[in-house]
């Protein structure tokens, strides 16, 4: 392989400044932008991007399909809700992950209303991926907390 290839199919880094907000699907009360993608990178399995949620702004209900999706909190706090009618929660802080399953219908909110919620996002897929849902949600989700199964006890 000749070095000259490596230097355009090798390692690319992307700018803060030079994310993509027009080409990624939009959920209600969310900005999200794209940093690595197959558009933009040419990656083939996975997507990868910052999600900024306002001050006291929530997400619409959705889902991603069959992806995963990994967030990391950068700044902020998130409330996650998540199941058939968002019947469950958990918060996450700075340094938290989140892991969010195929198919889980879920919402983004942040839990506080002095601060926005930065995070980076990323998916198990080259596109990006986000079905928008009409849920009527419960009034009082059941708190959830994260139980490590490797190290229990």
């Amino acid at each position: 392989m000749s070095a000259e290839r490596w230097k355009h199919d090798g390692v690319q880094v992307i700018p803060a400044g030079s994310l993509d907000g027009a080409g990624v699907p939009s959920t209600a009360g969310m900005d999200r932008k794209a940093a690595i993608d197959f558009a933009r990178a040419g990656a083939q399995k996975l997507w990868a991007g910052t999600v900024t949620i306002h001050a006291g702004a929530k997400t619409g209900a959705h889902h991603h399909g069959a992806l995963e999706s990994v967030i990391y909190i950068v700044k902020g706090h998130a409330r996650m809700r998540w199941g058939d009618r968002l019947e469950f929660t958990a918060e996450a802080g700075p340094g938290d992950f989140i892991f969010v399953p195929p198919y889980v219908p879920h919402q983004e909110i942040n839990a506080r209303e002095d601060e926005t919620l930065e995070c980076v996002l990323v998916r198990s897929d080259g596109q990006a991926t986000s079905i928008n849902l009409d849920i009527e949600p419960v009034e009082q989700p059941s708190e959830v907390l994260w139980v490590d199964p490797i190290h229990r006890g």
